[in-house]
């Protein structure tokens, strides 16, 4: 048989470019860090992002929204201890006892029904092109359906049927996952970059200038996640000083861009994989 080209031929680069996606998470959490995904969008280094539907700020995020590059962070998870998000649809199964939805992935997966995984996460999908949203790729939120094989159809069901590219983590095997995540998404047709960092601790300032200096061919999917300084964020707990520095690193910080520019790598987002899986 013959082998599978490479992503960055997909592309049209060469198969020994590198290829970086600089991407924000939680657009729409809150509306401090709204504004810093559009900050790190319009005027930093940040090429996509990726947003929480059923958080609270959804909506004036979509509001706000000028045709960049964005896709579905698919949530089944309200993980801050004093701040609350539920489901669009009606889910019992994924509800937690204190409002909204688990904190934790490991309350989530006890209980969380499989068909109503399939129809929340469809219809964050489906809002989100409502709002008039070009939806370019899913990402689950702290990668509730990821890595659990019982739910990752649902994940590999909805790309297929909205031909979306996809996140999957690279630094956790096959093997270690215990069912061939990456294997599956190949054999659906469905794209996804070749590297992913699968690290969620706040503050990305290391983790992405290490990942910049070891950069290998292919694609690369670095995340931050940017919010302005305001008392709304600060109140979300010690996390948001991550946060908070993430969006200077991706608009101020002339060490990241000084460092991307000696790699040699090109900036791209998850648009040009969507329409590169699409035309295929």
């Amino acid at each position: 048989m013959a082998s599978r080209p490479s992503l960055a031929t997909a592309l049209g680069y060469s198969p020994d470019t590198k290829l970086v996606i600089i991407s924000c998470d939680d657009l729409g959490s809150c509306h401090g860090a709204s504004v810093g995904v559009y900050t790190a969008l319009r005027e930093g280094i940040a090429t996509c992002a990726s947003i929480m539907m059923p958080a609270p700020w959804a909506r004036f995020a979509a509001n706000e929204y000028k045709g960049e590059d964005i896709g579905v962070h698919l949530t089944l998870n309200a993980e801050h201890p004093s701040y609350r998000w539920g489901p669009l649809t009606h889910a019992p199964s994924l509800l937690s006892g204190e409002g909204g939805f688990p904190r934790s992935i490991d309350d989530l997966w006890e209980h969380a029904d499989h068909s109503e995984v399939l129809r929340e996460c469809r219809a964050q999908i489906e809002r989100a092109l409502a709002w008039g949203i070009d939806v370019t790729h899913l990402a689950p939120h702290l990668s509730s359906i990821t890595l659990r094989p019982e739910f990752f159809d649902v994940y590999l069901e909805l790309a297929h049927e909205f031909s979306l590219p996809i996140r999957l983590p690279s630094t956790i095997s096959e093997e270690s996952a215990g069912f061939p995540f990456r294997t599956l998404a190949e054999q659906e047709g469905v794209f996804f970059p070749d590297n992913f960092d699968h690290d969620w601790r706040a503050g990305s300032r290391d983790r992405v200038l290490n990942a910049i200096l070891s950069l290998q061919p292919g694609v690369t999917e670095i995340h931050v996640q940017p919010a302005i300084d305001t008392p709304e964020v600060r109140a979300l707990g010690e996390v948001a000083s991550g946060w908070i520095d993430d969006l200077q690193l991706v608009t101020k910080d002339s060490e990241l861009r000084n460092a991307i520019e000696q790699s040699g790598a090109v900036l791209i987002g998850y648009r040009e994989l969507r329409d590169a899986m699409r035309a295929q």
